[in-house]
């Protein structure tokens, strides 16, 4: 494939992400440009998962100064910066935002169209506070844009996780140069309706980025039959398709979790590669989130930033951690 694929922030790579940059002969992108870190286990996050995410942010920040071209396939903020100050979750503030998308042409999740409450608040915010900054800002459901000899396909929006639900809508994004076919798609979880994974194999891509299901969420938000019917459906996937790189909420649990064997045998059988984004960059797997409660036990933080742990929650948001 005549593309250049780089995952910039996982959670292989020890943070919540699916940031990727692409570059082709003609064009460079930033998908998904977000990246945070999640409560778990009653425990803030370790200062190791801070350090996770402050590289990855600098390396956010230098492949934005390289794109001229950022997608946002939904509002949830490990899939975009948020626009005000939170250095709890997210470790960032509106210019840390500002810097991502200035002078670019932003093709986004129509914040006005198929898309739950809380995102159309922030996809308005967003576009409102970096508006004056971008080249333009364009809602990009089910749209195709050309660059050169480039094509950026921009799906209907399709169900975050299983039919129905209430988590709303993300796009996926196929992009194609001299016949290769390169798809992302976001938190789409397995996916778990069959009709997604009928679009991702239709187009006949060499290569897909996709987020897997939430095992980690098993009997508390989603029973095991529609897990097990998304791993079905990825099955499918990785015998269709000869590279299918697999990460975000399915590695929240650390490791290949229960189920997914059958995947990866689907995977073997045809002898395609099926990775993660770290294994994919040739490096070692950080389950950070994962591994939070060893974490403390194995690396005690330091007494500053115990206390700032204790800082009112407020207080602590405007406040970056001591690492």
């Amino acid at each position: 494939m005549r593309f250049k694929f780089v995952p910039l922030a996982a959670e292989s790579l020890g943070v919540r992400s699916m940031c990727t940059y692409v570059e082709t002969p003609d064009l460079r992108i930033l998908i998904d440009p977000g990246v945070s870190l999640g409560p778990r286990f009653g425990l803030l996050p370790h200062p190791k998962e801070y350090e996770a995410i402050r590289e990855a942010r600098k390396r956010l920040a230098r492949h934005a100064d390289m794109a001229s071209v950022v997608t946002v396939s939904h509002y949830h903020f490990d899939h975009t910066t948020p626009t005000y100050t939170d250095y709890v979750w997210n470790l960032s503030d509106l210019s840390v935002a500002r810097q991502i998308y200035k002078d670019k042409v932003v093709l986004a999740k129509d914040h006005r169209s198929m898309i739950n409450t809380s995102q159309r608040r922030r996809g308005w915010m967003l576009k409102s506070m970096v508006q004056e900054v971008v080249k333009s800002f364009e809602p990009a459901d089910g749209r195709t844009f050309t660059f050169g000899g480039t094509t950026l396909h921009f799906s209907q929006p399709v169900f975050h996780g299983e039919q129905d639900t209430l988590l709303g809508w993300v796009l996926m994004l196929s992009i194609e140069h001299g016949g290769d076919l390169f798809i992302h798609a976001s938190d789409i979880q397995g996916p778990m309706v069959a009709e997604t994974a009928e679009m991702l194999i239709r187009g006949d891509p060499s290569f897909i980025y996709l987020g897997g299901p939430p095992t980690y969420l098993a009997e508390y938000r989603f029973r095991r039959d529609v897990l097990s019917k998304a791993f079905d459906n990825l099955s499918r996937i990785v015998e269709k398709v000869h590279t299918v790189v697999v990460d975000h909420h399915i590695l929240r649990e650390g490791g290949r979790p229960q189920g997914f064997e059958k995947v990866f045998s689907a995977s073997q059988r045809v002898r395609h590669r099926l990775l993660t984004a770290a294994e994919f960059l040739g490096l070692e797997n950080e389950f950070l989130e994962a591994r939070r409660r060893e974490l403390y036990e194995e690396y005690p933080p330091s007494e500053e930033f115990l206390r700032w742990m204790k800082l009112p929650e407020m207080e602590r948001m405007r406040t970056p951690p001591p690492l």
